[in-house]
């Protein structure tokens, strides 16, 4: 009976080596509908060279970006961050027309993406949660989550992303309107907004685009501005989240009054406060102004904060002013800074931005807040990038039709350029509210408000 057994295993092995040579040799998978068994072969090739990738990538971030490996590597939070940021400047660097991302450059984008922010995954923490024995008896437990922080904003990221791309692909059917190169003939060359020569110029109909196509354009960058404003917040958020460095408060003055300067100290504390009007009596016809302004709010916002944290008996508002006055001054600063960030999205990182970020980066190295403020900015740009390529289509559209009826049309022009590649339009919100009524930050980025009490213009 063993015999035959050992016999019968020789046979069955002898037969599966001559099927395999079979499978393996030219003449059969080229007939008897043998091409299907060789098929499989590419996706592993994929396969392993995605691998390949992989490991390289995650090889970086454990070396932290030091490849003799020495140890004098940068931190993990900061790998993490130059990644997320170096790979959205390779895929989305070429972003210079309103058309679907092709299919490799989407792939890796999602797959590194993926890879990337895996590592919060791993970021947790102890809750509380209830677990019933054998008898029926109840008892509390600790066991591990993912970090709040990251359990309420990475799936808000990854869905904001899903937008942008969805948004770049509902373009693959546009035909009403065209790119020409910038080093074609003058007659063939269409418009473009400012000296933007490293864009290609836009071309419409004679007559501007249809109905149709105008709706279609309005509707998409709504869904972009909504992406961009939901990206701000968050990044926002995360960079409030971040502790003050000490290096920073070691900068500033004694109080706010001397970081703001009478004129905006005065207007701050006034008992009437219209953040429009308080925009339009400063000076922001350039980015440095604005930055300028920027920075001495937020050093403010900081000096104020601590002295009301740590109950200061000598209040820099003076003696008579009550703390809850105080808050409202701050909120005022605070109402200002975002209304400042949304008339200039792409205005660059504000002194206490960059501290935060680097002292994070550097000694705090918290890999989760490295991770959100990246992931945050990368959308943050990319939606202002989209955003200004639908401006420049409507712009030439709004050209063609003033030339279809022989007007005459001025430039459009920002009060600021942004630190991207063209200006951005000035935002307004029209608040119809009593003047005297102090306007929260709620009122500006449209949380629990109604639709017409606020609409941005973007």
């Amino acid at each position: 009976m063993e015999k035959r057994t050992i016999e019968s295993m020789e046979v069955e092995q002898a037969e599966n080596v001559s099927e395999n040579a079979t499978d393996k040799s030219p003449s059969s998978s080229s007939c008897n509908g043998n091409e299907g068994a060789a098929a499989p072969s590419p996706p592993k090739k994929k396969q392993v060279s995605e691998m390949d990738m992989m490991k390289e990538r995650f090889s970086k971030l454990l070396l932290g970006e030091d490849m003799s490996g020495s140890g004098k590597g940068v931190s993990s939070a900061l790998a993490l961050s130059n990644a997320l940021t170096n790979l959205a400047a390779s895929v989305f660097g070429e972003q210079c027309k309103l058309e679907p991302m092709s299919e490799e450059r989407k792939a890796r984008w999602k797959r590194e993406v993926d890879w990337l922010v895996s590592v919060t995954n791993y970021i947790v923490e102890f809750v509380a949660s209830e677990q019933k024995g054998k008898d029926g008896t109840s008892m509390e437990i600790m066991v591990t989550q993912q970090r709040k922080d990251l359990l309420m904003n990475i799936p808000a990221l990854r869905k904001l992303d899903a937008m942008l791309l969805d948004t770049l692909d509902n373009f693959k059917n546009e035909q009403e309107y065209w790119y020409v190169s910038r080093d074609a003939e003058e007659s063939e060359k269409g418009v473009q907004r400012g000296d933007k020569w490293w864009l290609p110029t836009i071309k419409v109909p004679p007559n501007g685009l249809s109905q149709d196509s105008c709706i279609f354009m309005q509707k998409q960058k709504d869904a972009v501005v909504q992406v961009l404003k939901a990206s701000m917040a968050i990044n926002a958020q995360i960079l409030s989240d971040m502790d003050v460095p000490e290096t920073y408060l070691e900068t500033l003055p004694k109080n706010g009054k001397s970081c703001l300067g009478d004129s905006i100290y005065k207007s701050i504390t006034d008992e009437v406060f219209d953040p429009q009007q308080f925009l339009s009596t400063l000076d922001l016809s350039c980015e440095n102004k604005v930055v300028d302004i920027k920075n001495r709010i937020e050093a403010s916002v900081v000096i104020w904060k601590r002295k009301m944290n740590n109950k200061d008996s000598k209040p820099s508002w003076g003696f008579t002013v009550s703390t809850e006055k105080r808050c409202i001054f701050e909120e005022r600063l605070e109402t200002i800074l975002i209304l400042l960030k949304h008339q200039f999205p792409g205005l660059p990182q504000s002194s206490l931005d960059i501290t935060k970020i680097q002292y994070n980066k550097v000694e705090y190295r918290d890999a989760g807040l490295a991770i959100l403020e990246s992931y945050s900015r990368v959308l943050e740009t990319l939606a202002n990038t989209v955003m200004s390529r639908i401006d420049d289509v409507l712009y030439a559209n709004t050209m063609a039709r003033e030339s279809g009826t022989g007007a005459t049309m001025l430039p459009r022009k920002s009060n600021v350029m942004s630190a991207g590649d063209e200006p951005v339009e000035k935002m307004s919100c029209g608040i119809n509210t009593p003047m005297s009524r102090t306007m929260t930050i709620s009122d500006f980025m449209g949380w629990g408000v109604e639709p017409e009490k606020c609409s941005f213009d973007v």
